[in-house]
C-alpha cells in the first residue's frame, strides 16, 4: 500500500519549492482550498460526454454522483471530459478513433497528477478506448458503464436499437410497412439516455469490462436511467479511492487468465463480432497473448444462455437481462467455466463476487441445459481467402448458411455495391455470395461497420432476408445474418481477398470453420502479379498516422507504437 506521500499527485502538489507552488495556488484559483486536497488521493473522472453522443447524454450530470463517492471516501475528484465517439453519428467510423481516445486517456492520466481514474464509457468503442489507455498508463483504474437505454417501443410493440433498424430498414425497402409505421418505429427505437439495449458491442464490451474484473460486480446492465445506475456511480467513486490506497492497479488485474474470462462471458452472452477486436487489443496491452484460436476453442465449449436480440428470435433486451439477475446471475451459470481466483476492482476474487449471484428468469438467461445455441457466438474461421483468420456470428444467421458454396458477386467500394443492391432487377440470387473488399483497417478507412451487406432489394420482394455476405469490414453488435467478416489480410494491402473476382465459387464451412475461394494457387499467384496497390486513404494528420500505423483485425487494430513493448506506465513524472 502506498503512503500518501509517495502518490503521483504529491509529486506535483506537496513539495516545498515554486513549481509546486504554482500548482497549488492554480488549483486556488479554481475555488478550492489546501484542505480539499492535501493528504489526498487526487482522482481524475474521465468523462465521454458531448452533446454528439446519445448514449452519454445522462454522464453530464452522473459525474457529480461520482465526486460525491470520491469526496465521501476521502478524495479529491477532478473531472477531465475526453474525446467522445458517439458510434451513430461519427464517420468515417468509431474504429478509426478509437485508437486516438485511448492515447488520449494514457496521455492525460500521464500528464497530470492523477492517482487513480473513473472512466465514464460505454457508447461502442469508448468502453475498449479508455481501458486501453488506462491499461497502458498502469494507475488504480475502474469502469463505470453507461449502461443500457430502455426498450424501444412502437405502437405496442417491443424493439430493440440496432436489430429492429435493420430489420425493419429492410421490411420498408420490401415495401411491407407504411410511412406512418416507419415514423413511428424512427421516434421509439431509442428512447433514453444509455447504450443500445440489445446485445450488441456496447453491451458486450460493457459485460466484459466486468468480466475481466475492471468494472464493479452488476456495474454493467444497469439500465442507464435507473436510480441503481447512480447509486452505483457513487460506489465507483468510493471504491477508486480505495483502490489507490490498496495500490490496485489494471497489470494486477488483467491477467491472461482473466481475459479467457471475458471470453468465456462474451461466448455465454451472444456477443458482438467486434469483441475479438477489442480484446486482443486490450490484452496485448495489459502484456497479455490472446489470439483469435482462444476464441474459438471457448466457442465450441460454451453455449450462449442469454436470450437477448439479435440471438435466435428472442423478444427480450437488456432491460429484461438487467431484472434477471444481470451479468452476476449469468457468469453463476458459467461458473465451472471461469479463473474463479482472478482478482476484481473489489480487491475480492470473481468466485467471491459471484457468492450470492442469483437467476430470476430461466428463459432470460437460460441453464447450461436449454441453451439459446448450442455453441458460443462467434466461429473463426481460416482458407485461402483468410489466410489469417475472419469471423461469423453462427448464433445469428440462418442454419442453411453454414454449409454453403455460392458464386462470387465482387465489389471493390461500398457505392457500387449499394447500386446494385437497390436495383430491383440485378442479377443476384439468394445463392450467390455478395463480396465487399477494400473495408478494413486501411481499406475503409477505419474498418466502418459495412459488414452486414443490406439484402439485395429484389431478393426482399422475393420474402428472402439472409445470403452470404462476406468482407473485411466490421459489422454492428446488434446486426445479423449470415456475415463473414474481418477477413485477414484485408484486401488494400493484397490479402487474397483482393483476389477474387466475380463468378469464383467460394465454399464456407462454418462447423469445420472453413472459407475457401476454389480458384487453384497457380492461378492466385497469377492474379497476384498484376495486384495494384492503392494510394493512401489520409495524406495528413490522424488518418495518416493511423493508417501508417494501424495492425490488421487478427491482431486487434492497434497502432504498433501502442504495443506494450513500446515504453513504460505512467509511473511518476521525472521532469516539472
Amino acid at each position: 500500500m502506498p503512503k500518501l506521500e509517495h502518490l503521483r499527485s504529491q509529486r506535483w502538489l506537496a513539495r516545498n519549492e515554486f513549481r509546486s507552488f504554482n500548482h497549488r495556488s492554480r488549483i486556488m484559483q479554481m475555488g478550492y482550498d489546501p484542505q480539499d486536497w492535501e493528504g489526498k488521493p487526487l482522482i481524475a473522472i474521465l468523462n465521454n460526454w458531448n452533446d454528439f453522443n446519445p448514449c452519454h447524454q445522462h454522464f453530464k450530470h452522473r459525474s457529480e454522483e461520482v465526486k460525491r463517492g470520491v469526496l465521501q471516501a476521502g478524495g479529491f475528484p477532478l473531472e477531465l471530459p475526453t474525446v467522445s465517439l458517439g458510434e451513430v453519428l461519427i464517420k468515417p467510423s468509431a474504429l478509426l478513433y478509437r485508437n486516438m481516445l485511448a492515447m488520449e486517456v494514457e496521455e492525460m492520466i500521464r500528464a497530470y497528477p492523477v492517482d487513480g481514474v473513473v472512466l465514464m464509457g460505454g457508447c461502442d468503442k469508448t468502453t475498449p478506448a479508455m481501458l486501453l489507455g488506462a491499461t497502458s498508463a498502469d494507475v488504480p483504474a475502474i469502469f463505470l458503464p453507461a449502461g443500457p437505454m430502455l426498450r424501444g417501443m412502437s405502437r405496442g410493440q417491443t424493439l430493440g436499437s440496432g436489430s429492429d433498424a435493420f430489420k425493419y430498414w429492410d421490411e420498408r425497402r420490401a415495401g411491407t410497412i407504411s410511412e406512418p409505421q416507419w415514423m413511428s418505429i424512427m421516434g421509439g427505437i431509442a428512447r433514453s439516455a444509455g447504450t443500445c439495449m440489445t446485445m450488441g458491442t456496447a453491451s458486450t464490451m460493457m459485460s466484459i469490462a466486468e468480466a475481466i474484473g475492471m468494472a464493479l460486480p452488476g456495474a454493467a446492465s444497469i439500465p442507464a436511467v435507473d436510480a441503481s445506475h447512480q447509486r452505483m456511480a457513487t460506489a465507483c467513486g468510493r471504491r477508486i479511492v480505495e483502490m489507490v490506497h490498496e495500490d490496485l492497479r489494471p497489470s494486477r488485474i488483467q491477467t491472461r487468465d482473466a481475459f479467457l474470462n471475458g471470453i468465456t462471458v462474451a461466448m455465454a452472452l451472444g456477443c458482438s463480432t467486434n469483441a475479438i477486436i477489442h480484446l486482443i487489443a486490450q490484452a496485448r496491452r495489459a502484456q497479455q497473448e490472446i489470439s483469435l484460436d482462444d476464441f474459438d476453442r471457448i466457442s465450441r465449449e460454451v453455449p450462449v444462455l442469454a436470450n437477448i436480440r439479435p440471438n435466435g428470435s428472442s423478444q427480450y433486451l437488456m432491460e429484461d437481462f438487467y431484472y434477471a439477475g444481470g451479468l452476476r446471475a449469468l457468469m453463476q451459470r458459467v461458473k465451472d467455466h471461469l479463473r474463479l481466483d482472478q482478482v476484481t476492482v473489489t480487491g475480492r476474487t470473481v468466485g467471491e463476487n459471484l457468492e450470492d449471484a442469483e437467476c430470476f428468469n430461466d428463459d432470460v438467461i437460460r441453464p447450461w441445459s436449454d441453451p439459446v445455441y448450442r455453441e458460443g457466438a462467434l466461429a473463426v474461421l481460416r482458407g485461402n481467402l483468410a489466410p489469417d483468420g475472419c469471423v461469423i456470428k453462427p448464433s445469428a444467421m440462418s442454419e442453411k448458411f453454414l454449409r454453403h458454396t455460392g458464386k462470387a458477386l465482387v465489389f471493390d467500394d461500398y457505392p457500387s455495391m449499394k447500386k446494385m443492391l437497390d436495383d430491383e432487377h440485378a442479377e443476384v440470387t439468394e445463392d450467390d455470395v455478395i463480396v465487399l473488399r477494400n473495408a478494413g483497417p486501411k481499406g475503409g478507412p477505419g474498418m466502418p461497420e459495412w459488414g452486414m451487406i443490406p439484402m439485395p432489394v429484389k431478393l426482399l420482394k422475393e420474402g428472402k432476408r439472409d445470403m452470404l455476405r462476406i468482407s473485411d469490414a466490421r459489422m454492428s453488435g446488434t446486426s445479423y445474418g449470415a456475415c463473414v467478416l474481418h477477413v485477414a489480410p484485408e484486401a488494400f494491402v493484397g490479402g487474397n481477398l483482393a483476389l477474387v473476382r466475380s463468378g469464383d465459387r467460394i465454399v464456407i464451412d462454418v462447423p469445420a470453420r472453413s472459407l475457401r475461394l476454389e480458384v487453384s494457387d497457380e492461378e492466385l499467384a497469377r492474379r497476384r502479379a498484376g495486384w495494384k496497390p492503392q494510394p493512401p486513404r489520409f495524406a495528413r494528420g490522424y488518418g495518416w498516422m493511423f493508417t501508417q500505423h494501424i495492425l490488421q483485425a487478427n491482431e486487434g487494430c492497434d497502432m504498433d507504437f501502442l504495443q506494450a513493448q513500446f515504453g513504460e506506465a505512467a509511473g511518476e513524472p521525472d521532469i516539472f
